[in-house]
């Protein structure tokens, strides 16, 4: 059999509506975040009847396949626009983060010309180093951006916060991006309604009531699909936390030494594996690798099997410890995190399975 990723949507919707339920007690909006499902219709459909309106989405290929699927907007384009895809989005997305002015124009021309409204955030780095306007040159050119536009809506500002540098969201930095947007609603003597400045990494401010005020929309994917704040490196009590579970075949069976015997150097992937001597092991291996997820970040069911090492399409696991019988053709079964299930969702080789 294929490595198969059970989908339970009940808990999906279950996690969507308390997420939902809870920001909205604080006068927050939730954008679902597709993106780590590869856009998957079902999962889309079950946030819908959950209540979410805003659908979010890094490529423009997972809203057309949402969009053919049935699944209606509005969608926000989370990644930042190529150029040469802006014609495509404007058509399909409802929002998009911004962060060039260059983009800005073309997406004002392009409105225009199809007398077609579309809403814009600009990006604003407040630390993070990833996509946006650095927090002390945003004012200027978030003012620049505004004036731009006429067709498109310049309607807030954003940021994101934990997925490169793994800076925390803190009440410190969301007071800059509201200070931001109120010095640019001075300069223009418009309104900037929107302040998009959380994803799942935020909740935490929002459970502790450290949120200041103004901040009114998150961006929030994780929480949803696994109860998980990598980030802040949690797991959400509140949240269902195994709404995703990956199943493996056994196919090799075997009591081997710990350490590899020989001169070694770099595996297939050009890591350097460590090695710990503990006598000879009851090994098993997996047809499941790299190409399908990311072994080493997968969270076996029976905690006292533990993942060793991987190949492209073999995992190894150290089964010494476990109590029942295993045998070849039986399978094992993993909770994953975010970028176990990114892979995951995204591989044609690893079977879906809907319940």
């Amino acid at each position: 059999m294929r490595p198969r990723l059970y989908v339970d949507l009940s808990k999906i919707r279950a996690n969507a509506q308390r997420v939902l339920e809870f920001l909205s007690k604080h006068g927050i909006e939730l954008v679902a975040v597709t993106k780590v499902t590869l856009g998957d219709p079902n999962i889309a459909r079950v946030l819908r009847e959950a209540g979410v309106r805003i659908i979010g989405e890094s490529r423009i290929q997972n809203v057309e396949r949402l969009i053919s699927s049935g699944v209606t907007g509005p969608f926000m384009m989370l990644r930042i626009p190529q150029l040469s895809e802006i014609d495509s989005i404007v058509g399909l997305c409802d929002y998009i983060l911004v962060s060039e002015l260059d983009v800005v124009r073309k997406i004002e021309e392009l409105c225009r010309e199809k007398k077609h409204r579309t809403k814009l955030i600009y990006m604003v780095d407040v630390g993070d180093l990833r996509e946006g306007v650095w927090y002390e040159n945003a004012v200027e050119e978030v003012v620049q951006a505004a004036k731009m536009c006429d067709w498109a809506e310049l309607c807030g500002v954003g940021t994101n916060l934990g997925c490169y540098g793994g800076v925390l969201a803190s009440e410190e930095n969301m007071r800059m991006l509201l200070n931001i947007r109120d010095n640019v609603e001075r300069l223009t003597k418009k309104s900037f309604p929107i302040v998009s400045g959380g994803n799942t990494s935020a909740l935490k401010l929002v459970e502790e009531e450290r949120l200041p005020q103004g901040v009114n929309q998150f961006r929030v994917g994780e929480a949803i699909y696994l109860g998980t704040d990598v980030t802040n490196n949690r797991e959400i009590s509140w949240l269902e936390r195994d709404a995703f579970i990956l199943e493996a075949e056994v196919i090799e069976l075997k009591t081997k030494p710990s350490v590899p015997v020989g001169e070694t150097g770099f595996d297939a992937f050009g890591r350097k594996p460590n090695f710990f001597d503990k006598g000879w092991r009851r090994r098993a291996i997996l047809a499941l690798g790299e190409q399908d997820t990311v072994p080493g970040q997968l969270k076996p069911l029976d905690e006292k099997v533990e993942v060793i090492h991987a190949s492209s399409d073999h995992t190894i696991v150290d089964i010494s410890d476990v109590d029942r019988s295993i045998r070849v053709g039986d399978t094992m079964k993993f909770r994953l995190t975010y970028a176990a299930l990114l892979r995951a969702m995204t591989c044609p080789h690893v079977e879906k399975i809907y319940v």
